[in-house]
């Protein structure tokens, strides 16, 4: 599955068009390498976003076509969070 339906079918961003736009300002990383909204996410793949002020880490633990909100937080796993201070020249 495409990275960029992946984070808006498991509900980690809204719209399929904001994760594009975060990857194409090459804010994700798929397993340590800049990603581009077509990469292919496979189980197992981690994902790291920057948006805003925070880092989220992920690991893929499933992937589905579609999931009922209540089910979409099973796609993923939670390796780290957190908040970064912005810089400031």
């Amino acid at each position: 599955m495409r990275l960029d339906k992946y984070l808006k079918t498991a509900r980690i961003l809204k719209r399929r068009e904001a994760a594009k736009e975060l990857a194409l300002a090459g804010r994700i990383w798929v397993n340590d390498r800049i990603a581009k909204p077509s990469t292919e996410i496979k189980i197992g793949d981690q994902i790291r976003l920057r948006f805003g002020s925070r880092i989220l880490e992920i690991k893929v633990i499933d992937i589905q076509k579609q999931v009922s909100k209540q089910n979409a937080a099973l796609l993923f796993e939670v390796i780290k969070e957190e908040k970064i201070e912005e810089e400031n020249d």
